[in-house]
């Protein structure tokens, strides 16, 4: 989750750098510029939507792992089992909602 969180730290400020040169480059006249950072932001901007769809699918996996365990650990009066399902549920929810 942590290598997410600088992955999208680092997506933002490309494209929010991307983006003031696009902007610079527009203002100037400076093509070269303006495509530079038009192409820095488009990228960053993907980047980022490939890493949220793999999160949202990794958030999917958790959850639905989460409900088997707590319903196994219900079946089978394993209280330890439930909690470790319960807490891959909501770090699934969490992924999924990111």
């Amino acid at each position: 989750m942590s290598n997410n969180l600088s992955d999208r730290v680092s997506n933002t400020a490309n494209s929010y750098v991307g983006g003031a040169k696009q902007t610079i480059g527009e203002t100037l006249g400076n093509n070269n510029l303006a495509a530079s950072g038009a192409q820095q932001k488009s990228e960053a901007e993907a980047r980022q939507a490939a890493a949220d769809a793999k999160t949202h699918a990794e958030g999917i996996g958790h959850t639905a792992q989460g409900k088997v365990q707590q319903t196994v650990g219900s079946l089978t009066g394993n209280t330890s089992q439930q909690a470790r399902g319960h807490a891959n549920e909501t770090q699934g929810t969490l992924e999924r909602n990111v």
